[in-house]
């Protein structure tokens, strides 16, 4: 094979001819879609700057991931092809996702790629009748074993109602299961008093309230069902108080295209729509919001957890699984119906118990980083180095042009 086929190093049987550093634990990422890579860089930051460990990342079977190499590109990430990284041992394997893992040969630390495990399962459009209690997904034995085996030596979990979960629904994996808490709320913690910073970034005026809509992929997210809410918001809300954002889920844009995704939202770019790209860190607009409305769970969840004034769009089918911090806010928070029009003013939220939510989202608060990296040193089989580090703020992207200063 050629070389951008197979690649000579770091891995393979004549790689220690060509490395500059050897006899390094060997870590592979494996990155099914943006979204579960995205988890992946709040986890792999604590381990991949020991001299003792190198990091690879691989592109694994998923539906959505054609842009996933794109991103590992922006990242600087070696990455092996996923027919090369299926025929090599690691030392540890790193996922968020369940696509093609019962190829790879390495202890394999499994984590939920959003916040917490809230979907239950979709029934496919062939077989016999639907079941009338389906699994949550990613805590089901179809997704957590095979050949007889539980597939990750350690399951990542972020809340004791996510064992009681899985000791009823896959009983083998609970001996692998540790209670981590969710990094990503630690880090969206850790991130509030920067809050200036973001609003910042994203060229907000002083005076100006955002407004971040989130959807979540399919035919029931918001995009897909109520595809006049963007131009309604942005015809309804006064611009010099109001800016509003669009936070789509990636697999809508790997749906649709990138550029038909911006064909369609051209008339509210124009007037000066939001748009991030999916491969961009999602957070800095939730954590710069007045306002979030949406049905996009991790979204509108971990907005809440941090205090952001939080409307969930109602759900045209079904609620997520009962007991996550998603089915909370679906209990709880005020609801905008599709049907009528947006009122020309938001109001803040009523009804979400920010500590309600926090406590639904992880049992660990502020824990999860430390217990994430003992978790992988014991994998590796090395013993961790000096003091745990802190987990720090969502990184700033670089200043958006204000239209106050323009």
């Amino acid at each position: 094979m050629t070389s951008p086929e197979w690649s000579s190093t770091p891995v393979g049987i004549d790689a220690e001819r060509w490395v500059s550093r050897s006899d390094c634990r060997t870590a592979l990422v494996v990155a099914h879609t943006v979204t579960s890579c995205q988890r992946l860089l709040d986890v792999i930051e604590y381990v991949e700057s020991d001299p003792r460990v190198q990091l690879v990342f691989t592109v694994a079977p998923d539906v959505f991931n054609h842009q996933v190499g794109r991103f590992l590109d922006r990242l600087g990430a070696l990455v092996l092809p996923w027919h090369q990284a299926v025929r090599e041992r690691f030392d540890l394997g790193l996922a968020a996702a369940h696509g093609g893992l019962h190829q790879l040969h390495a202890p394999l630390l499994l984590m939920a790629h959003g916040a917490g495990r809230g979907k239950r399962v979709r029934p496919g459009p062939y077989g016999g009748p639907v079941l009338a209690d389906p699994p949550v997904y990613g805590l089901d034995a179809q997704r957590l074993t095979h050949g007889g085996r539980v597939l990750p030596t350690a399951l990542a979990l972020s809340h004791d109602h996510e064992l009681e979960v899985l000791r009823r629904q896959c009983p083998e994996a609970v001996e692998a299961a540790v209670v981590v808490g969710d990094p990503c709320a630690d880090r969206l913690i850790a991130s509030l008093p920067r809050r200036r910073d973001y609003r910042r970034s994203l060229g907000l005026g002083e005076r100006q309230e955002l407004v971040v809509v989130s959807s979540t992929w399919g035919r029931d997210g918001v995009f897909g069902r109520w595809p006049d809410l963007l131009p309604q918001l942005m015809t309804q809300l006064p611009p010099n108080r109001y800016r509003i954002a669009a936070l789509l889920h990636p697999a809508v844009w790997d749906a649709h295209g990138h550029r038909q995704i911006r064909a369609w939202l051209r008339d509210c770019l124009d007037v000066g729509l939001l748009l991030p790209d999916p491969t961009e860190d999602w957070r800095g607009p939730v954590i710069a919001a007045d306002h979030v409305i949406g049905d996009h769970g991790s979204v509108t969840a971990y907005a809440a957890a941090i205090g952001r004034p939080t409307l969930l769009l109602p759900a045209l089918r079904s609620l997520p699984a009962a007991g996550t911090a998603q089915h909370l806010l679906a209990t709880s928070a005020p609801r905008l119906d599709p049907r009528r029009p947006i009122r020309p003013q938001l109001h803040p939220a009523t009804g979400v118990d920010r500590q309600a939510v926090m406590a639904a989202l992880t049992g660990r608060p502020g824990d999860a980083g430390m217990l994430l990296r003992r978790t992988m040193y014991r994998l590796l089989r090395l013993t961790e180095p000096g003091r745990h580090r802190q987990t720090g703020p969502v990184p700033v992207p670089r200043p958006q042009p204000s239209e106050e200063s323009a």
